[in-house]
């Protein structure tokens, strides 16, 4: 099981070159408040001095430190999945130590005193000298006979007060960056807490509580345990009392900055430390638990367990994204090379699913398929049937037409003698003012259907990833099939303007569904005695003239929508008298003139109007859809299909080849993380 953490590490070092893992992966976090004694802890487990130490903030970028034992005999270093190199040096290097950095790859330093100057001098180049801070990670391993395996990622302490160039906001900068790692649900939070200050103030473990309230995966690590006041102890903090945490307190003792001054080696403190235990009144009864040594065999424990926990579930996201990752470098498709029948024969291939996702729209069989919103030949019927045909029928028959207009066109027509029938000239004339009315709304109609055509096309070029590669295709395609739709939309246009022409031409009163002048002068009488017995009822003395049972009946329906043409006469006589005109009064001759003229206009109107909801839609259909439709393909071809233009046409966007570029690497980088991930063929060992 010990190859587990090696495993960690080769997948830490994989996932580094990327500068963020695609995977969230198993970690020992080390927190703490500044001068809370984290390096010193670290020191202690490694068993050596590399870190470089100030009265100031000293850790300023994370380091991902990475433990290997080298000195067991027994070892096989193929348990820890090494090159053939690192091997060689594997086995050279038994009993001895030495450390590498990742960003100086092959080169062992065997002098910790370098190991300290380099993570000093690699912290200054990103960070510079005046104690800024950096989220980008120094990564370091140590080869020891005298360490455990283990992974740590040691983070700047937490401090309150800028110095140097750092920025007022240095607390949340580093609170900020030590919750990036914390979060991680995969990671161990080791929270460093001094001993001889109140726990409840810990600033290492108030920052773990917010990811991890219920103290599931924090480990506490309490130091400067020699330091605290006389008569004082912290049992009741390492029993759990004062704060629980699951995993536990461990209390460890580190080298006083006297030591380290006095260059005390550690193998001493470790022995001190043990003697401090043995001997302290309250901790010796616990002193199998308390230590450096225990608490490196801890951290190596539960990393071991943790790792073995979550690998399986690594290794199922890490197909996941390896999957994901092919099918979108997929889509990007491979560089274009090769010979001017290679560029044809793509270009002919992209036109031709554009143009099938055209068609496919418009005949309702688009694979992507919307469910918030209508989309492609759905939303021509709706245009056709619910914006339309509603927009026509709100149209009536007197729109802008007052009795006084028509009492005006009879006169008109009736020249200086009167007329002894109603005169058919100011029918024709009024009926074709108001049939007129309905070529601006079909007008209107064919803009709305290229539109719609307009943005399928858009739509329809989203359906083909492979065109984002080429920017210069897509616009063309887009402007091709823009030049292909406004050509037709003239003569569709022109189409609408004939249809309502040919209605113009010609009055054709003896249409079956016409009402006619007989039976509207019949429908009149019939008006007329049903108003006079209702006004019997109301008074048997009444004398009311026509004009005013009209009026009344108006009245009557309080404003509600009159069945039929007849019933429309009433609704124009407020009209008429407000009007004026060169009648004030209209005689009863003229109201009964006006009502079967305006029965005529209505009869006759209605049945045009319904010609034209019928006709405008098939022309549109005729003229622009179907036409587009069955053109597009041929268009294109025709427009776009030229050999001196292939290369311009098929030139890759500079975000297209980027991206292309770094969905390889991380396909690339996820092949080797399942490949070590694969090394383990035995979780459960």
């Amino acid at each position: 099981m010990e190859k587990l953490i090696p495993v960690l590490s080769k997948l830490q070092d994989v996932f580094s070159t990327m500068g963020s893992a695609p995977v969230q992966l198993p970690q020992m976090v080390v927190i703490g408040s500044q001068s809370a004694g984290k390096s010193s802890v670290l020191e202690n487990i490694v068993g050596r001095d590399f870190l470089p130490r100030g009265n100031t903030i000293v850790t300023r970028r994370p380091l991902v430190l990475q433990l290997i034992n080298t000195g067991n005999s027994a070892t096989d270093p193929s348990d820890f999945k090494l090159d053939s190199k690192e091997k060689g040096d594997f086995k050279a290097g038994r009993g001895q130590e030495w450390g590498e950095f990742l960003h100086k790859p092959g080169k062992k330093i065997f002098n910790f005193e370098e190991i300290k100057h380099e993570i000093h001098t690699e912290t200054e180049r990103v960070t510079g000298s005046n104690k800024g801070v950096s989220s980008k990670a120094i990564h370091l391993k140590i080869f020891s006979p005298n360490v455990l395996n283990l992974s740590l990622v040691d983070l700047p302490g937490i401090t309150k007060v800028p110095v140097g160039d750092q920025p007022d906001n240095i607390e949340t900068l580093i609170r900020d960056m030590s919750l990036k790692f914390i979060r991680n649900p995969n990671s161990i939070i080791v929270a460093v807490s001094p001993a001889n200050s109140d726990i409840a103030n810990s600033d290492s473990l108030k920052l773990a509580k917010e990811v991890d309230p219920y103290g599931t995966r924090t480990l506490g690590v309490l130091t400067k345990l020699d330091l605290m006041d006389r008569g004082t102890d912290a049992m009741d903090v390492l029993r759990g009392k004062v704060i629980p945490l699951r995993l536990g307190f461990i209390p460890v003792v580190n080298r006083s900055q006297a030591d380290i001054n006095s260059r005390k080696r550690i193998s001493d403190a470790h022995v001190a430390e043990e003697r401090y235990f043995e001997t302290h009144p309250k901790y010796r009864q616990i002193r199998h638990r308390c230590g450096t040594k225990y608490l490196a065999s801890r951290l190596n424990a539960l990393l071991l367990s943790h790792i073995k926990k979550v690998l399986p579930s690594i290794k199922s996201r890490i197909g996941e994204m390896i999957a994901e990752t092919t099918e979108l470098l997929d889509s990007y498709g491979d560089p274009l090379t090769g010979s001017v029948t290679n560029y044809g024969s793509i270009l002919l291939q992209l036109i031709s699913k554009f143009s099938t996702n055209y068609i496919n729209a418009l005949g309702g069989r688009s694979p992507d398929v919307s469910l918030s919103e209508l989309y492609g030949g759905a939303r021509i019927s709706y245009v056709f049937h619910q914006i339309f045909a509603k927009g026509l029928l709100n149209i009536g028959p007197f729109d802008r037409l007052s009795d006084e207009d028509i009492r005006t066109a009879i006169r008109n027509a009736t020249g200086p003698r009167p007329s002894l029938f109603v005169p058919e000239v100011s029918f024709e004339l009024l009926v074709k003012k108001q049939i007129q009315r309905l070529q601006a709304p079909s007008l209107q109609c064919v803009d709305m259907v290229f539109d719609e055509l307009t943005k399928v096309s858009s739509q329809c070029e989203q359906l083909v990833p492979q065109l984002k590669r080429f920017p210069a295709l897509r616009d063309q395609l887009l402007e091709c099939v823009h030049e292909l739709l406004s050509a037709q939309v003239k003569p569709t246009k022109e189409m609408i303007k004939d249809l309502i022409s040919i209605e113009l031409s010609y009055v054709n009163t003896n249409h079956p569904d016409f009402v006619g002048g007989s039976r509207a002068i019949h429908n009149f009488n019939k008006k007329v005695q049903r108003l006079k017995a209702e006004e019997k009822k109301r008074n048997p003395n009444s004398n009311a003239s026509l004009a005013t049972l009209l009026s009344r009946d108006k009245k009557d329906k309080k404003g509600n929508t009159i069945s039929g043409a007849i019933g429309a006469v009433a609704e124009g006589l407020q009209a008429t008298f407000a009007s004026g005109g060169p009648q004030s009064h209209p005689t009863e001759r003229e109201l009964i003139e006006t009502e079967i003229i305006k029965t005529l206009i209505s009869s006759y109107f209605n049945i045009v109007r319904q010609n034209v909801t019928d006709n405008v839609p098939k022309s549109i259909m005729f003229f622009l859809v179907n036409y587009t439709k069955d053109r597009i393909q041929s268009s294109l071809v025709r427009a776009l299909y030229k050999e001196e233009n292939f290369k311009s046409l098929l030139s890759e966007s500079p975000a297209t080849s980027d991206k292309r570029r770094q969905r390889t690497e991380l396909l690339s980088v996820l092949r080797k993380s399942l490949d070590i991930v694969n090394e383990i063929r035995d979780f459960a060992m």
